[in-house]
């Protein structure tokens, strides 16, 4: 374990967790994997060592991330237990695991820690693995009980810099007053895990990357057709292709259209009118919801989807925007969480659910050998899901898509998916358990 290099003050010690960490299932762990290619000098005891030492020295800062979830009492213990910290000796080759292939399919599942879920389980798991052919790879699980990819991003830049440069050049420390603004509230069920419909199905994950070049000519498509004045972002456009696709299988699998709920999680930060510290870590995430019905058969363009994507993240943007006090946020946030429940439920509705990590620091965490040349996420079971985040020339966008089996042999097979889209370098076969 490693632990902070002082001690947590006593007026710490006990943080509340929010109501906004109170919808997220204190089970799940976000998952990450940094990879860096070798500089043909890098001593891996010395570099074990700074990352030790730098981790310790953060987690003063970071200090709820070294204490322990008490979920009887919703909050936790700032006991200062530490991180799990381990190495591994990888005999693969760095080098064509980034470029792809049989290899990575098996070996990338082994780059990251495998949280255990007992109580006073640490919140925190990283494993430094050091490759015999040179080069690294840092990965870690951080539980999302307590942070979203905001707080995990900021997290390893911080440590990064620290690592690299010393503590004394982080420049701003985290904020942990989420939840002084929006307290736990006893009235919240237990998070919904969206275990799958039919949980024997077989669940494949593949990634898809829209290069930058992909992406301009996807927009001027689309930029003839959306409504108004609006210029597509790249996620909206990217999102809309994956839309389409998914509800022209869909279509293909029952024989006719079928509604959806598309669900794109959101990033509250700098978005309410309430004085929220911009760098507040825990979770501060919403969710902007897009409708596809059956009155909109008619409406099955690229750009219609477009529209749909844009205007949910609209509203999404003005709603918070008015939002000014706990109760107001609680209000729009349960209507939501409730809407999604019910059209998980309903079979003859399909639920999307997206995650951007785009615009992210993901490819800021240079500990002092250079920027990574490739991050990566995991797979988290039980769930179909789509993540977006930058590919490393921030241009264009990788799409990590896990559908089932079936659905997934029909999505690659699409035509705007086989054109926009470069080789799916990722293959992942799971039977999704209960």
């Amino acid at each position: 374990m490693i632990t902070p290099s002082s001690p947590t003050p006593p007026h710490l010690q006990n943080l509340k967790i929010s109501w906004l960490d109170q919808f997220l299932s204190p089970h799940n762990y976000l998952p990450f994997i940094f990879y860096y290619p070798s500089t043909g000098d890098e001593n891996n005891e010395e570099r074990s060592k700074q990352l030790q030492n730098s981790l310790s020295e953060i987690l003063t800062i970071f200090y709820p991330l070294a204490g322990r979830y008490i979920d009887n009492n919703l909050i936790i213990d700032c006991n200062d237990k530490g991180v799990e910290y381990a190495e591994a000796q990888v005999s693969g080759c760095l080098s064509r695991l980034l470029e792809g292939g049989e290899l990575e399919t098996e070996l990338r599942n082994h780059l990251a820690p495998h949280p255990v879920q007992p109580d006073n389980s640490p919140l925190v798991l990283i494993q430094f693995n050091m490759f015999e052919s040179g080069g690294v790879a840092i990965g870690l699980c951080v539980t999302h009980r307590v942070a979203d990819a905001y707080t995990v991003f900021t997290f390893v830049r911080t440590w990064a810099t620290a690592c690299k440069l010393g503590v004394g050049e982080v420049i701003r420390a985290p904020s942990f007053q989420l939840p002084s603004f929006f307290p736990s509230r006893d009235t919240i069920s237990s998070p919904n895990r969206f275990i799958g419909r039919n949980h024997q199905k077989i669940v494949v994950m593949k990634r898809f990357v829209f290069t930058g070049a992909a992406l301009s000519k996807l927009k001027a498509v689309v930029s003839a057709g959306v409504k108004g004045s609006h210029q597509p972002t790249r996620v909206e456009v990217v999102t809309a292709v994956i839309w389409k696709t998914l509800t022209m299988v869909a279509q293909a699998k029952h024989g006719r259209l079928r509604p959806s709920l598309l669900s794109h999680t959101f990033n509250m930060r700098g978005k309410i009118a309430m004085p929220i510290p911009d760098n507040s870590c825990g979770n501060f995430i919403n969710v902007a919801l897009s409708h596809f019905t059956a009155d909109d058969e008619t409406r099955v363009q690229l750009h219609d989807f477009v529209d749909r994507v844009y205007n949910g993240i609209k509203n999404m943007v003005s709603d918070c925007a008015r939002v000014s006090s706990d109760d107001e946020l609680f209000v729009m946030a349960e209507k939501i969480r409730i809407e999604t429940i019910k059209a998980f439920t309903r079979s003859e509705m399909d639920l999307y659910m997206f995650n951007s990590w785009c615009r992210m620091p993901v490819y800021q965490a240079d500990f002092g050998w250079g920027k990574p040349g490739w991050v990566s996420g995991l797979y988290v079971p039980g769930v179909e899901m789509v993540f977006l985040v930058d590919t490393k020339d921030g241009d264009g966008i990788e799409a990590w898509v896990s559908l089932e089996e079936d659905t997934m042999l029909l999505f690659q097979e699409n035509p705007d998916i086989k054109a926009f889209t470069g080789q799916e370098l990722q293959y992942h076969q799971y039977c999704t358990e209960s």
